[in-house]
């Protein structure tokens, strides 16, 4: 087995006591980059995310017009007249690739988009036929990255029926920008399936946020009014889906971990992560605005339905990994059009390291087994690098792939792992 990165021998532990500050929502930073941009006035984003995936849609966002300055850890946002011609780089951010598109039809000129060699592989043929369902004209060769935009500056906006099956992305897209379409919009998602709908409602709670009315029509049906966009300040919650690795980690090595400022009410589907730990065998309690958990090493598996939010699924396959009984992880299909395909890759590097995955048609079925260490690929996806640091906290000579890829959305990630480390 070859790589051309290098490998991070994650470290193992015991009887955790640690507080991790963690950076802001991925989620929230880059939906309210793009308000911002639409705003009628200047936006102070306080404590925005600065990662890979940010950093990616501050300078798509910089290229249509957008003003952008730092003050100190805030970031002041100032609208302009978006305009082309402009180049976007999307990386393997699925939120810029999903999300400016349907923003640049908003500007006048040829908006070109592409990305990392893995973006040309995910899923973008919703958001193509949606633009040109709303009559902005769109040259494409593939029906995913690369392609252009070509705007004319205003939106009809009015009904749209999309497939949304494979992402929220896709009606987040839409209806984060919708309030400047000339009618707003009637969005209806006709598949059978549709992941993350917390995402959807994370959307519509930022539209509401700045004076939007946003608001659902049915479980499958949205609404956006046309109208202003406000700005003002706006705070970044910190990112609840990346505390799972970190969660996690107090119930593999034993002890107490806790994560302050962790929000009463949210829209971050991280927030399930209170829900779902007590189920595996942890002790999960609210104490003075701080999440804590507190676990034993014993891990009980799980029968759940994930559906709800995928992105928590790497967390919950490596505990289960290391869990004393079977677990089943189903409703998370649409994860393989995610960085890479986790449910391949969670079952493969699972099964590397002496583990009994099998891959479902719409999740995974993980056995009791005996891990021994070894190497674990990242597939140069965030989530991925850290589920393999988790089961290396209990199975020596685990060496992570890549680590370095968790700057995605969290480019602290070594520095505040090995800092809980050594608060034990």
């Amino acid at each position: 087995m070859t790589s051309s990165h290098p490998f991070w021998p994650a470290p193992v532990a015991q009887a955790l006591d640690a507080v991790v500050n963690l950076p802001g929502s991925k989620s929230l930073t880059n939906r309210e980059l793009v308000l911002s941009a639409i705003a009628s006035e200047p936006t102070l984003l306080v404590a925005p995310l600065r990662s890979r995936d940010s950093e990616l849609m501050i300078q798509a966002l910089r290229s249509l017009g957008i003003g952008f300055e730092w003050q100190g850890e805030n970031l002041l946002v100032t609208p302009v007249e978006l305009s082309g011609p402009a180049t976007i780089d999307c990386g393997l951010a699925g939120t810029v690739m999903r999300f400016v598109p349907p923003l640049s039809g908003l500007a006048k000129g040829d908006i070109f988009f592409d990305g990392d060699a893995g973006a040309r592989r995910r899923p973008m043929h919703t958001t193509i036929e949606s633009l040109r369902a709303l009559g902005i004209e769109v040259s494409s060769e593939t029906m995913g990255l690369p392609f252009t935009v070509h705007a004319s500056g205003s939106v009809a906006g009015g009904d749209l029926e999309i497939d949304a099956s494979a992402s929220s992305q896709f009606v987040s897209g839409l209806l984060l920008v919708a309030a400047k379409f000339e009618s707003g919009l009637t969005l209806t998602h006709s598949g059978q399936e549709l992941p993350s709908l917390p995402h959807i409602e994370m959307t519509l709670e930022a539209l509401r946020q700045r004076g939007v009315r946003a608001f659902a029509l049915s479980e499958r049906s949205w609404r956006v009014e046309p109208g202003a966009v406000s700005g003002g300040t706006k705070v970044i919650e910190p990112d609840l889906s990346n505390a799972g690795p970190f969660l996690a980690a107090a119930m593999v090595a034993g002890g107490r971990v806790a994560i302050p400022n962790w929000p009463s009410e949210t829209t971050q589907v991280g927030a399930e992560f209170e829900r779902i730990l007590p189920m595996m065998g942890a002790r999960v309690q609210n104490s003075s605005g701080a999440l804590v958990v507190e676990g034993s090493g014993i891990i009980r598996g799980i029968d759940i339905d994930l559906s709800i939010g995928g992105e928590l699924a790497p967390v919950i396959a490596a505990l289960a990994a290391l869990g004393d009984s079977p677990s089943r992880i189903t409703g998370i299909a649409h994860l393989r059009g995610h960085e890479t395909d986790r449910l391949t890759a969670l079952s493969t590097e699972i099964n590397r390291l002496g583990g009994s995955v099998t891959e479902l048609a719409d999740g995974l079925a993980i056995e009791p087994a005996e891990l021994h260490g070894g190497q674990w690929l990242s597939y140069e996806d965030h989530r991925m690098a850290t589920a393999g640091a988790i089961i290396g906290l209990k199975i020596p000579g685990v060496q992570v792939e890549n680590i370095a890829t968790t700057a995605k959305t969290m480019p602290e990630f070594v520095t505040l792992w090995e800092k809980m480390l050594e608060s034990k």
